[in-house]
């Protein structure tokens, strides 16, 4: 045991300096256990001491105040979903999405009111939708924008297929008022997507918005042409991985719930 290794050289009267080089242990370490023995305490004070304050090492519990607890299971119960509830932030919720999606699944809250309809990919689906070529991530729209989460201009974008796969409606989200925007393309070929986001940004001030976010999807392949038509930067979150457009992928679920019909 290296603990009675080193209560056996101080013992001896060893120097700090040695007993690090034979140990192969900073100084520093080496002196705050001889320190520990100077108080008249052994090697196995100083593990039970050490388990000890093991002990209190790690993250503690997150715990809801009863105003906290009391929004979340009403919006809940209205259709809203953990990343709807922290993102709107239209009430302080003290944790993020992943761990309030974790006190559901935990018992903390009843998961059974979460409204996860519809089908699921199974864990480690590989995503196998056409990836867009070139296209620029999230990295770098935190580079080019420091301020992403502070400042208005910022949308998220999505489509919303309709029955039989025959119509679609692209949603988007403008992350700092959480203002909703639907959009009627012609079809859902790419450049139904392509001509409906063209006409829509020439009907609004020029520069009013600074970015795009959008998923992998082919709907959105044309997004270099969207981006120099309308001189607006577009960026595509990692593929099979929605909560990177919490915001808008629920508010899509709001739409479904509240706002667009079945059989669009």
């Amino acid at each position: 045991n290296e603990l009675a290794m080193i209560e056996a050289y101080y013992n001896n009267h060893q120097s700090v300096a040695k007993t690090a080089v034979l140990l192969n242990r900073s100084r520093q370490t080496i002196h705050k256990v001889y320190q520990f023995f100077k108080t008249g305490h052994n090697a196995l004070d100083y593990f039970n001491q050490y388990k000890k304050n093991k002990t209190r090492c790690g993250r503690r519990p997150i715990v809801l105040s009863d105003e906290q607890t009391e929004y979340i299971q009403k919006r809940v119960v209205q259709g809203w979903t953990p990343d709807v509830i922290v993102g709107r932030a239209e009430f302080s919720i003290s944790c993020s999405m992943r761990t309030l999606y974790r006190m559901f699944k935990q018992g903390v809250f009843e998961v059974t009111h979460l409204p996860m309809k519809g089908k699921r990919k199974a864990n480690g689906h590989k995503e196998t939708r056409g990836k867009q070529s070139f296209r620029r991530s999230l990295r770098d729209r935190g580079n080019d924008y420091s301020k992403f989460n502070q400042e208005f201009g910022h949308l998220e974008g999505d489509t919303i297929v309709g029955k039989k796969h025959k119509s679609a409606v692209i949603t988007l989200v403008e992350r700092l008022s959480k203002v909703i925007i639907t959009l009627q393309p012609e079809g859902r070929r790419a450049i139904d997507i392509e001509n409906r986001l063209n006409q829509w940004m020439q009907s609004v001030p020029k520069h009013l918005f600074k970015s795009m976010t959008f998923d992998c999807g082919k709907e959105f392949s044309n997004w270099k042409s969207i981006s120099n038509i309308n001189d607006i930067d577009i960026y595509f979150a990692d593929p099979g991985t929605p909560s990177q457009r919490g915001l808008n992928e629920n508010s899509n679920g709001l739409l479904r719930k509240d706002g667009l019909p079945k059989q669009m």
